[in-house]
């Protein structure tokens, strides 16, 4: 592609133009699994919350299991975080009160 973006400018590319050739998103999908139900279910990243603590211990991310409806609470680690805030689930970060 050689035409460039440029701002403002009666000469300058419009939106519509600047997003022609791009192909629809697909949502981002995760997979998990209910401890109580034990159902693996697929979830978009608004279903899913993550925190991010202070340490490991007080690092998880969090659901409600679509089959069942339990709360579900699983520990994350750095691969996990990195993969959940890639794929856009909102990120709470916990601050310690000491």
């Amino acid at each position: 592609m050689s035409e460039s973006v440029t701002s403002g400018g009666a000469g300058g590319m419009t939106v519509e133009s600047a997003f022609a050739g791009m192909r629809s998103v697909t949502p981002v999908v995760f997979r998990a699994g209910c401890p109580d139900c034990r159902e693996h279910c697929e979830l978009a990243a608004g279903a899913l919350r993550l925190a991010i603590g202070a340490t490991s211990r007080t690092t998880f991310y969090s659901f409600t299991c679509p089959e069942c409806g339990a709360s579900v609470r699983k520990p994350a680690g750095e691969r996990i975080v990195e993969l959940l805030t890639g794929g856009g689930v909102r990120t709470l970060r916990l601050h310690s009160t000491v």
